[in-house]
């Protein structure tokens, strides 16, 4: 059985930082895109980043350009967050997901596995 696991998330004051982490237990992680995603309260799921196979290509939406970094690490079979200069309103639970597509400049239209998703909460 497939699983995403998060880890890394918690409080945080505006301004800060955090890193997340997502392990996957895919046999074949390395042909799989990864995106993160995340909801806040009330609100749509939004893709926050995605990164390809080898993590050559990485796409931002404009709202966490120069504050997100994604990287992975193909041989530890996971995938990572760094999220600095944090607002209240990235404020949201935070999820990690594998898919065999990778679409430039965007996430994928699909997603085959998710995780269970991690708290992120950016006080003011």
């Amino acid at each position: 059985q497939v699983q995403l696991v998060e880890s890394g998330g918690g409080l945080v004051q505006a301004g800060g930082f955090l890193r997340l982490s997502c392990a996957a237990s895919l046999r074949t992680f390395s042909k799989y895109a990864m995106g993160w995603f995340r909801q806040a309260q009330g609100k749509e799921r939004e893709c926050v980043t995605a990164i390809s196979w080898t993590g050559g290509n990485t796409y931002y939406p404009d709202s966490v350009k120069g504050r997100f970094t994604i990287s992975r690490d193909n041989p530890k079979n996971t995938v990572y967050l760094q999220m600095s200069s944090l607002k209240p309103e990235d404020t949201a639970v935070y999820y990690c997901a594998a898919s065999r597509v990778y679409v430039r400049g965007g996430c994928a239209p699909n997603y085959d596995y998710w995780g269970q998703g991690t708290q992120v909460t950016v006080s003011s």
